[in-house]
């Protein structure tokens, strides 16, 4: 058993690119020793910033091929065909044998079982496999054909402690590596990479990302244990910082205690997203002037710190002078320069959108009951940032400076935090609006977009999603259910097509109702599978209530499938059950018609009457009940209907020899299945665990 280990040095490739290079170009080795029957014990991938590393460990040296039956040609082909055949598998015409087969008679031919050498493949292989490798973006440089996320310098290629000659453009394979990548005069020789991760090591150059992710984390521990402060969890900078730096270092860094009273999010963003730095905080979640620093080096003259607390002084400087303008410009005056931003080719400007907004945020004001001036004025400002120099700067700031911009200009708080979360949800684990003209102005801003982007045909497709609408479509669902807002959707979404045709735009999609609402329906379907609820319950409730009832659908769906595996659960199904089995069964092949009612006197039995009595006291209790209803109060009422029911089918006979009775009996059993459908449609509800012998 061997080892093989390669190595590609290059200038700095971007962190955004190596995890995927990393994992691909391991896989497109694994899939090749596949494909050769080469087995191996492990295989892993690193990357430094300058360093791509594939190992397989526990290799086979060599691997037999074996004999293969190759079909060629029909017998009739023309001999230019068969001599083609001949030629492309380098065989001789006597090797070929002919063979009967479903679609006729055939030339075939078997080839040689012959010693493969590992060794040899990859020398092949290697620069076959580099070649296929899918940059999202790559270079050429000097007068190389070669096309590489960043100029490639060399290539180390070691099995079982021996160089792999071959040749990958202009770049010869070979056992060296550069040491340092600042001064590639300085090259080593390794053999394994044993040898390789060690001497590396000692020079405090990790080369597992894990493991610097490791490093980075404990140092972060200690620091902000000493210091009693925090930072917040950032996967994805730590990530990106991990595939930064291949020496990591910690450094506590300070900016001027000034910069504290601009809005947070400025020197948050400032730090995380531009300078790749850590803010801290303190217990009490309040921001503080410290910030840490995964540095690549040792800062032993305390360079390093400081040119990286200039760096943000400088920017936030940059961003205290936007902040000090920006939030003095009128937000109201500049509405009309909203005019000159345009929103979407046949959508109209940003000033367009917030009137079409302005008059649904109206609309839904009557159904949040709340003041309509306000849901109004927010939607009409609700837009403005965009013009900021702040926002220009930061893109990701929108919303929340609109929202810092109008609490400085004295506009009310709910009006400030509506603009501010107008945008929220903004993925599946953030949070939701709360406040009722939040709520509005998150709603007006979402239908407005769903609507025009479905009436211009813009939707999303199977594989594509570029205007990120399913996920807006999910904030629409999560605002109306988590918040259990029982909002006319339909109509909404009606006022809204009427609003863009108002402003003289023209809809292509003259199916906009239809399809918008089934795709907001299979984003509930998504929802609520996410809340880990049953795929039939989830049919039966949408089934059952139409899109102005989110909040039911969802609710009756949740409460059942917390009871459906219990043993109320499975007694209020097999209730259902014996009853719908009955019924269908006794229908099959009849050509009579059922009632919606049944009649009292024809009643023979008190097990007729109890069951009578018992599906008119749920039917009073559905009609009493409206938004109210307490789901887990409806399935005890259906649960207690459970003695009733079984002892109708213990003690009656359905299928009477008089006609009369027997309708009269099946109208009794249709009604119960109907009055048991009020909660949902029963009858899509998975019932192949119930266990219940049903007596006709």
């Amino acid at each position: 058993m061997s080892e093989f280990f390669l190595e590609l040095f290059s200038e700095e490739i971007p962190a955004g690119l190596q995890k995927n290079l990393r994992e691909n170009l391991l896989k497109s080795f694994n899939d090749f020793f596949e494909e050769k029957s080469i087995s191996f014990k492990r295989s892993s991938s690193y990357s430094t910033p300058n360093r791509l590393v594939i190992l397989f460990e526990g290799l086979q040296k060599q691997t037999m091929l074996k004999s293969e039956e190759v079909k060629g040609p029909s017998t009739k082909a023309p001999d230019l065909a068969i001599e083609g055949f001949i030629r492309s598998n380098q065989t001789l015409k006597q090797n070929l044998y002919e063979k009967k087969t479903e679609k006729g008679n055939f030339f075939f031919f078997k080839t040689k079982s012959k010693k493969l050498y590992t060794h040899e493949l990859l020398e092949e292989f290697v620069p076959k496999i580099l070649n296929k490798i899918q940059w999202k973006k790559s270079m050429r440089w000097g007068d190389f054909s070669l096309n590489w996320g960043r100029p490639l310098k060399s290539i180390l290629a070691i099995f079982n402690k021996k160089t792999l000659i071959f040749k990958f453009h202009h770049i010869h394979s070979s056992n060296l590596t550069f040491v340092d990548k600042d001064f590639e005069e300085k090259k080593k020789k390794f053999s394994d990479f044993k040898k390789y991760k060690n001497f590396f090591k000692k020079k405090q150059i990790i080369i597992d990302p894990v493991e610097r992710k490791k490093i980075i984390e404990k140092k972060f521990h200690l620091l902000l244990k000493k210091k009693n402060i925090v930072i917040e969890q950032n996967s994805k900078l730590l990530e990106e910082v991990v595939d930064l730096i291949d020496q990591p270092n910690i450094l506590v860094c300070q900016f001027d205690k000034k910069f504290l009273k601009i809005p947070k999010e400025i020197l948050i963003i400032t730090m995380q997203y531009h300078q790749k730095y850590f803010p801290t905080f303190d217990n009490k979640g309040g921001i503080t002037n410290e910030f840490l620093v995964v540095s690549n080096k040792k800062d032993l003259k305390g360079l390093i710190k400081l040119g990286n607390e200039r760096v943000v002084e400088a920017r936030l400087t940059d961003a205290k002078f936007f902040w000090q303008k920006d939030k003095s410009q009128n937000l109201v005056k500049q509405v009309t320069n909203l005019k000159s931003m345009n929103y979407f080719k046949g959508l109209g400007s940003y000033f367009d959108k917030v009137q079409r907004m302005r008059k649904l945020g109206g609309i839904l004001s009557d159904q949040l009951l709340i003041s309509k001036e306000k849901a109004e004025l927010s939607a009409s400002i609700s837009k403005v940032d965009l013009l900021s120099e702040l926002v220009g700067e930061f893109p990701e700031l929108q919303g929340i400076m609109g929202g810092y911009f109008s609490e400085a200009q004295g506009f009310d708080k709910d009006v400030a935090l509506s603009i501010s979360e107008q945008y929220l949800p903004s993925g599946p684990g953030s949070k939701v609006p709360k406040k009722p003209f939040s709520i509005a102005l998150a709603l007006s801003d979402k239908i407005d977009t769903l609507v025009g982007f479905f009436g211009i045909n813009q939707k999303p497709t199977s594989s594509k999603d570029p205007f990120a609408l399913r996920r807006l479509t999910l904030g629409v669902i999560r605002i109306i259910v988590e918040n259990k807002n029982h909002i006319k959707i339909r109509d909404l979404i009606n006022y809204s097509a009427s609003l863009y045709i108002d402003q003289g735009f023209k809809f292509e999609n003259k199916l906009l109702q239809k399809e918008l609402s089934e795709f907001l329906i299979d984003r509930l379907k998504f929802y609520m599978k996410e809340e880990n609820i049953r795929n039939d319950i989830i049919q039966a409730s949408i089934n059952s209530h139409n899109l102005d009832q989110l909040v039911v659908i969802f609710e009756k769906a949740k409460y059942l499938d917390k009871i459906i595996s219990k043993s109320n659960g499975h007694e209020i199904i097999s209730s259902y059950k014996r009853a719908s089995n009955i019924l269908e069964n006794e229908l099959k092949g009849q050509n009579f018609d059922l009632s919606n009612t049944t009649d009292p006197g024809v009643f023979k039995t008190d097990f007729e009457k109890n069951l009578f009595k018992k599906i008119n006291d749920l039917r009073k209790y559905f009609s009493s009940i409206n938004k109210d209803e307490v789901y887990s109060e409806t399935l005890d009422n259906l649960l207690d209907a459970k003695k009733v029911i079984n002892d109708f089918f213990d003690n009656v006979i359905v299928n009477d020899v008089d006609p009369g009775i027997r309708k009269n009996r099946l109208e009794l059993i249709q009604i119960l299945c109907k009055t048991f459908n009020n909660y949902v449609n029963f009858s899509l509800v998975d019932s192949q665990n119930e266990k219940t012998n049903f007596k006709f």
